[in-house]
């Protein structure tokens, strides 16, 4: 069995609670108008599943910084909340008045209250049981459709852009790029040392990136305007595709690994179900030494699922396992959370190496910094 001191994992599917903090910069002058728009949602904020209760602050040094915490009941009401195109339209009031801001989301390990008060009023959900241990890595995804018949236009774009400088500041890098496309859609995974969202704006400000972003706004689905900054917010807000689950065993690296994507076409409403039960399956096959699979990441956003695989195998040698799907009735499971017009049947093994064979994403490019 895999140790806790050798295992690197992350989950939003562990049941604990979930505290959220945004960090807020407003432009001069906007606060009174800042405060109104929030009042007028903050009412639909709290009647959303999960919710428990959120905060409004404002710095008693400086009146522009603001804060806004809320808390939840777990990390899937707020994941599939904030993902949302509800929400999208819901803050956009908010983006005239905010110069900068900055999300962070943690699980609540421990905590100390007023006896009194937490016997009269107890909180909903779970403390987080044990302390994670990560690796450094931050990872993340965007996802946009193209036109259907650009794909190969854009499939050379995306190939061949020049590698930005990996060196964000002291305590920032950029350690890895994957692209895949799948049909139409595609997928930039990114993993990050340090600073997610610093490194995203030092490769957005790259003049060889902006340079490959502008040469496929031709071909986007989503029209957008990179030179508007809301256009641009709004685009790459509905691009965001959250990693959900990660999870690596403590086994050595070795070069003969490699990464593969496969997209899962959820059925509408189960994607979050399907995220969780390949998080499921890959913790258990973290815990195997035997398991081909180096690491998994999930990454989820609505009803679109895709899991990111390090194999020390090839990618056809055990569909069942690559898939995440090994054991008993586990492909019953499976195939009741998929759109089944895309996927089809998972009842043998040739149906099963079928649907891998369909769900494999085609590799654009996979960049490691120096020294990654």
């Amino acid at each position: 069995m895999t140790t806790l001191s050798e295992r690197v994992s992350q989950s939003a599917f562990d049941g604990s609670r979930l505290r959220v903090v945004l960090l807020l910069d407003l432009h001069d002058g906007a606060q009174q108008r800042f405060l109104e728009a929030y009042e007028h949602l903050r009412n639909q904020v709290a009647s959303v599943p999960g919710h428990l209760t959120d905060q409004l602050c404002q710095s008693i040094e400086n009146p522009s910084q603001w804060l806004i915490t809320s808390e939840w009941e777990s990390a899937p009401p707020f994941l599939a909340w904030v993902n949302s195109e509800e929400h999208v339209k819901m803050v956009q009031p908010l983006h005239s008045c905010v110069r900068d801001t900055r999300s962070l989301r943690f699980s609540v390990l421990r905590e100390t209250s007023n006896t009194a008060a937490l016997a009269s009023e107890p909180l909903k959900g779970r403390l987080q049981a044990s302390p994670r241990v990560g690796d450094g890595v931050v990872r993340h995804a965007l996802t946009f459709t193209v036109k259907p018949g650009s794909e190969e236009q854009v499939a050379e774009i995306l190939a061949g852009y020049t590698s930005p400088e990996a060196r964000v500041d002291d305590t920032t890098r950029l350690v890895r790029t994957s692209l895949f496309m799948h049909k139409n859609r595609v997928v930039r995974a990114v993993e990050v040392q340090g600073d997610l969202v610093a490194a995203l704006r030092h490769v957005a400000q790259q003049p060889e990136i902006r340079e490959v972003e502008e040469a496929i706004n031709p071909y986007l689905e989503q029209d957008r305007d990179l030179n508007d900054p809301n256009s641009a917010r709004v685009f790459f807000t509905r691009a965001a595709l959250p990693a959900v689950h990660h999870v690596a065993a403590g086994r050595q690296e070795s070069a003969d690994i490699r990464r593969h994507a496969l997209f899962y076409p959820a059925k509408e409403g189960c994607g979050m179900a399907l995220a969780r039960l390949l998080a499921q399956q890959d913790e258990l096959a973290a815990d195997d030494p035997a398991s081909p699979i180096s690491g998994s990441t999930v990454f989820q956003r609505d009803d679109i699922v895709v899991r990111l695989i390090d194999l020390r195998v090839p990618l056809e040698s055990d569909p069942a396992l690559v898939l995440g799907v090994h054991g008993n009735r586990k492909a019953d499971v499976l195939r009741r959370l998929l759109d089944t017009d895309e996927a089809g049947g998972l009842s043998n093994d040739r149906e099963l190496a079928h649907f891998l064979a369909r769900s494999d994403m085609d590799l654009i490019t996979d960049r490691r910094a120096p020294q990654s």
